[in-house]
């Protein structure tokens, strides 16, 4: 069986796309590729070479002046203590300090056990480098300055102190974090910062794996209608009775892609890229989908991800729908944050591997390859997306492979972490492997490819 299934994922990028369903540009999760549109944002003072740069998941970033993501590192509270940046403390958690052993924070561990790879593990400060402030910088706006355990000055923002990631190499990557909730694990994780988006006060942004879509201030998700003309709203009484408006105060003006539709005399309605919104009073909860299963209604969003590769599929599965293979095989992906007080990352080929081997295949290589195959790909293959790419990966260690290493697996990745299918999924829609691990997944394990979930609030959720 476990053979079969390895030849399986071998053979997957020669798989013709003609003989699967793949993920159109006309899905309801994706932007199709010519689709520019992009989140726009408050402008507000910025310290010299800071920039905003457009991003495809995170939507506006700030960047240094390279191009790096900006993140912080927000102090939360772990079962048995707390780590990160305390707000307006002035002072940075993220040190030179390299920690050898468990904190005891993240039971059921106790302190004191060794961390793997001593002799590879780097400080805080190494991983995630402070934003340089020069001696003579001044605060601007919601950007201070922080003087750290050196003497040196760093820049803090909403009073936090700021880092840019070493995960991060071109202008635009983020791969040190996400705004979307659950996705880093359950550890204390770094997060990108940005400027506030440009929406009215009614309104707020919600962050998923298929882009930014519009919710009310209460996280009720927003909807559109296809019966609507540009500008007017066509939603008659009968219509009224399942679909509420969303209105705008009478003062409200229209600036940018926001204009107001006049319902009647006094009520205004808000409408976004000329489209009137509403909700839909029949949403059993928030940040929902289910009213664009409603013909003709939509939700709306800021910006969507483009969609993945060539050959992976939507399946339907027992909760939800997620994103498979070529074969309707769920695809996963790993959380890991360790026991440490500096919380560093274990998700990715450039981290320890030995805690998601443990998980998956009791610390055999091999073992973890049958459990939770990597999905293969062909070398050098492009994607429209740049949260997809091809890795090459050392089958015996699961980190990188080194340059021409002859047996090296070349697999998909998202975000640059590699994503599996499940052994023990046997048919299209299958989820076994959903919570495979520590804490249901979330803090070292496996959590399937959510795309829309109605029933569970899931890592990789839409």
């Amino acid at each position: 069986m476990r053979l079969r299934v390895l030849l399986s994922a071998a053979l997957l990028a020669a798989v013709s796309a003609a003989a699967h369903a793949e993920v159109a540009s006309s899905s309801p999760y994706w932007q199709t590729k010519a689709s520019t549109d992009r989140e726009d944002y408050l402008r507000a003072p910025m310290p010299p070479g800071i920039q905003v740069i457009e991003t495809e998941l995170e939507g506006p970033v700030f960047a240094d002046a390279s191009g790096k993501t900006l993140y912080t590192w927000e102090l939360k509270n772990l079962r048995n203590g707390d780590t990160g940046d305390r707000k307006k403390s002035g002072v940075s958690a993220c040190t030179d300090e390299i920690y050898k052993e468990t904190s005891g924070l993240m039971s059921p561990y106790p302190p004191g056990f060794l961390l793997p790879e001593l002799d590879k593990r780097q400080s805080c400060d190494k991983l995630w480098p402070p934003l340089a402030a020069a001696a003579d910088s001044k605060p601007v706006g919601k950007w201070t300055i922080i003087t750290r355990k050196d003497g040196s000055k760093q820049w803090a923002y909403g009073d936090f102190p700021v880092y840019t990631s070493s995960l991060d190499f071109r202008p635009g990557d983020v791969l040190g974090g996400t705004k979307i909730e659950k996705a880093g694990g359950s550890g204390v994780a770094r997060v990108p910062i940005g400027p506030p988006p440009n929406v009215p006060p009614e309104l707020a942004i919600a962050a998923f794996v298929t882009g930014h879509m519009l919710v009310d201030h209460k996280s009720y998700s927003v909807y559109t209608s296809d019966a609507d003309a540009p500008g007017k709203s066509n939603c008659d009484d009968k219509c009224l009775q399942e679909w509420s408006p969303v209105l705008a105060p009478e003062t409200a003006q229209p600036q940018g892609e926001w204009s107001v539709v006049e319902r009647s005399p006094g009520i205004n309605q808000w409408a976004y890229r000329k489209k009137p919104l509403y909700t839909y009073i029949k949403d059993p909860r928030t940040r929902s989908v289910i009213g664009s299963d409603v013909p003709g209604w939509h939700n709306v969003y800021t910006q969507r991800a483009l969609p993945p590769p060539t050959g992976f599929t939507v399946q339907d599965s027992r909760i939800g729908q997620v994103l498979a293979d070529a074969h309707g095989m769920t695809i996963y992906g790993y959380n890991c944050s360790d026991d440490a007080l500096d919380q560093q990352a274990c998700d990715n080929p450039d981290a320890p591997q030995a805690y998601r081997l443990a998980i998956c295949g009791n610390g055999d290589p091999k073992l973890c390859r049958e459990t939770f195959p990597y999905v293969m790909a062909l070398p050098g293959v492009k994607t429209d997306s740049r949260l997809w790419t091809v890795m090459a990966i050392d089958p015996s260690t699961g980190h990188r492979a080194a340059p021409n290493q002859g047996d090296a697996l070349h697999v998909w990745a998202y975000r640059e972490r590699p994503v599996y299918t499940f052994v023990n999924d046997h048919k299209p829609g299958d989820a076994n492997g959903d919570a495979f691990g520590e804490f249901n997944g979330y803090r070292n394990g496996f959590k399937a490819f959510w795309l829309r979930d109605d029933f569970l609030d899931n890592a990789f959720r839409r």
